[in-house]
């Protein structure tokens, strides 16, 4: 029997299966395949993993460093990004530093691909914002299964916040109103300080959402667009561990995060 190879520098082996293809959750949700951006600086890795990816139904993009993934990022709007760590030019902190901020791809999910696997390491990846960290060499099929997982969490949160927007906003003024009382007569401060590494443009939409806004008037006081608007409410979800407005709400004025 043949043996599975891990994903290193060498191309993948013909006997291994992919998983469960994706399409059926996509189709659930009326999406288009996922546009994915893989960014590694070995052209043997880019043909492995893209070749992969592709087979379980994932639009693939590829770039060779950092500064070709900034550029093909603006022009494609990945729904996540894969990245290598060690590159030429532009490295992948440098790169996830540069989505983060920017306003149409700061809630875009990054996965760290890279043969530093000391726990140091990871650990600075997650501090800069990073989804999911994955040590060369791996299994391929964990990979599908950790890219898998990304999306499905982003599809998830952005479900959510879609829900959401078609609320009543009378309702969910109500509901703020009732949170801001409750919290001003029995407000007690923070034995410890909760570190929030928000990006300009979701310390705005947070504002906005504290103040009652849904994400269609957000996204015209903003002047982007709902889809964005979407990201950055999903993307408040995941940094607050919190899974629906209401919770924002309560989470960003218990912590003093919004006015």
């Amino acid at each position: 029997m043949k043996q599975e190879k891990m994903i290193d520098e060498q191309p993948i082996s013909d006997s291994i299966l992919p998983l469960n293809s994706i399409s059926e959750k996509l189709e659930q949700l009326t999406l288009s395949p996922s546009r994915l951006l893989l960014v590694d600086d070995e052209p043997g890795i880019r043909t492995a993993v893209q070749a992969y990816l592709e087979d379980e139904g994932f639009q693939i993009t590829t770039a060779s460093d950092g500064e070709e993934a900034w550029e093909k990022a603006q022009e494609i709007l990945p729904d996540l990004v894969i990245s290598d760590v060690m590159m030429p030019r532009c490295d992948g902190y440098t790169l996830l530093k540069r989505l983060r901020t920017d306003e149409r791809l700061g809630g875009t999910p990054v996965i760290f691909l890279t043969a530093k696997g000391m726990t140091a390491d990871r650990v600075e990846g997650f501090q800069a914002g990073v989804d999911d960290y994955i040590p060369k060499p791996f299994d391929p099929n964990e990979l599908v299964a950790r890219v898998r997982n990304v999306v499905r969490r982003q599809e998830r949160l952005l479900a959510e916040a879609a829900r959401f927007a078609d609320a009543d906003i009378g309702q969910m003024a109500k509901q703020i109103t009732e949170i801001r009382t409750l919290l001003s007569g029995n407000r007690k401060k923070l034995t410890e300080t909760v570190r929030h590494d928000f990006t300009p443009r979701e310390v705005s939409v947070l504002q906005l959402v504290a103040e009652g806004m849904m994400n269609k008037e957000i996204a015209r006081r903003l002047e982007t667009s709902i889809r964005n608007v979407e990201k950055y409410v999903s993307r408040l979800f995941v940094k607050t561990a919190t899974s629906s407005r209401t919770e924002l709400v309560r989470y960003a004025l218990e912590h003093s995060l919004v006015e």
